[in-house]
């Protein structure tokens, strides 16, 4: 009999496999998809040469994830590509506003009745950073923080609504750049411990940029498997899990799935019925005939560009897809050109770029003109760069990963008390109904991205409880 049977390869599934045979158990991994990956994937989806990631690209989170820096995956192919800067959100006159390793370049990008104020948000806790990411990812009871007083400090900025964390700003610029940081996780502005997401954002990139993983995303799935094979761990891919009876015997049974296939697959009938889905997300992934012809200068250097001419139109785009149940006439805007830093993307003189827009949950309909017109506002020429496109919304994305349920690219609503208790009410959110059967996604805390620190969390309280018994 396995110690642990773990189902899904994404970040986090193989990242409980990780740490569960790190400690001695024998775990196995199985994984619907032909390659392991989930939201960190690598594949050709436009023309031969081209390497897309087809959810996440950009990792501010996994190269500050406390789990990952504990692992060896360095010796297992990963490796981090910095552009020249982490982000840049420009506006319709040709300027920018960035988020600079440098909190004083991110500052003075604001203008000078800001860059005082930013200054004074931050630096306090870039010292402490390493012990408040690790504080702030093992939450709730998975460990005792490390430095409660820098928590309760953050816990005070971060847990009201961003825009009263905003009205510190005077000017629109710094507004702006900090309401995209806030919609990475598709909340709305005035949302609780919406504060908190902008802040972890800024931080990141301040302690250790957001870098690309050379090669694609890929890299980061397949260092993770490559380091699990080698402490033992077997992978099984091709291999769709519908019930617990098509799972050989183990001691505990962890999934890296949706809250509403767990259910489906242990029989937990209503359990996460109160579970709510986030928006939707409509995707583009491109093949260049060369860079994005940004008109701001700064864009044209940093790996992640955000698109939203204001505050007020990225709060109206998020309001249109989560509340309004339509798309927004001007969406906001995320996109990632990985071939600023890593030129191995795609073929010499090319690019790949990435962008997508937020939808309703489950909505059906095409945002490719809406979402090339922002992109012609900043960046005049660039659907003439265009040699192919796929596209992608809720229903592809759904089909491509199943704990995107209705396009939701965060497996779960980031809004109200579901931004940190997730996925129910619980100080024990990584255990269910079961004694035996866990859940480690994107569905538990410390919520979406690639860190792989759901997955940590809930592989501790597995082997808590594997030496009780």
């Amino acid at each position: 009999m396995l110690d642990a049977v773990v189902v899904g390869a994404g970040p986090n599934g193989l990242t409980a496999a990780v740490e569960l045979a790190r400690r001695g158990f024998s775990v196995a991994l199985f994984e619907a998809k032909d390659t392991v990956g989930g939201g960190a994937r690598t594949e050709e989806l436009t023309l031969p040469g081209f390497h897309h990631d087809p959810c996440s690209a950009a990792h501010p989170l996994a190269v500050n994830s406390p789990a990952f820096r504990a692992l060896p995956l360095e010796r297992y192919g990963l490796r981090w590509l910095h552009p020249e800067l982490p982000m840049a959100h420009p506006f319709p006159d040709g300027t920018a506003a960035v988020l600079s390793r440098s909190v004083g370049e991110t500052a003075a990008s604001f203008g000078p009745r800001d860059a005082g104020a930013y200054r004074r948000l931050v630096e306090p806790f870039l010292p402490k950073w390493d012990t408040l990411a690790r504080d702030f990812m093992s939450l709730p009871m998975t460990a005792l923080p490390r430095d409660p007083v820098t928590l309760a400090r953050f816990g005070l900025l971060g847990l009201p609504p961003s825009t009263w964390l905003t009205r510190r700003f005077r000017d629109e610029r710094a507004r702006t750049l900090f309401a995209g940081l806030v919609a990475h996780v598709m909340a709305p502005l005035g949302g609780f411990a919406t504060g908190a997401v902008g802040l972890v954002f800024a931080l990141a990139a301040h302690a250790r940029g957001w870098p690309v993983a050379r090669g694609g995303s890929q890299a980061i799935s397949d260092a993770l498997a490559a380091y699990l094979k080698d402490l033992g761990g077997s992978v099984h891919t091709d291999y769709e899990v519908k019930r617990l009876d098509d799972l050989p015997p183990a001691r505990a049974y962890v999934f890296d799935t949706s809250p509403t296939a767990l259910a489906r697959i242990a029989g937990f009938g209503d359990h996460y019925a109160n579970y709510r889905y986030g928006p939707g997300v409509f995707k583009i992934d491109y093949a260049l005939d060369g860079p994005v012809p940004w008109t701001a200068p700064e864009a044209r250097t940093a790996g992640t560009v955000q698109i939203g001419a204001d505050s007020d139109e990225i709060g109206a785009a998020l309001r249109a897809a989560s509340r309004e149940g339509r798309a927004p006439d001007a969406p906001f805007l995320i996109t990632v050109q990985p071939g600023v830093a890593d030129p191995t993307r795609a073929p010499a003189g090319k690019h790949v770029f990435w962008a997508y827009g937020h939808v309703p949950n489950g909505w059906t309909g095409d945002l490719t003109d809406a979402m090339e017109r922002q992109l012609e506002r900043y960046a005049p020429g660039f659907r003439d760069r265009v040699l192919a496109r796929a596209t992608a919304g809720p229903p592809e994305l759904a089909a491509r990963n199943a704990n995107y349920v209705g396009g939701d690219i965060a497996s779960g609503a980031v809004s109200g008390l579901q931004l940190l208790l997730r996925p129910k009410l619980s100080l024990s959110p990584y255990t269910t109904p079961h004694p035996a059967v866990f859940i480690c996604s994107s569905a538990t805390p410390p919520g979406p991205g690639v860190h792989g620190m759901s997955g940590h969390n809930a592989a501790k309280a597995v082997w808590r409880r594997l030496r009780r018994t």
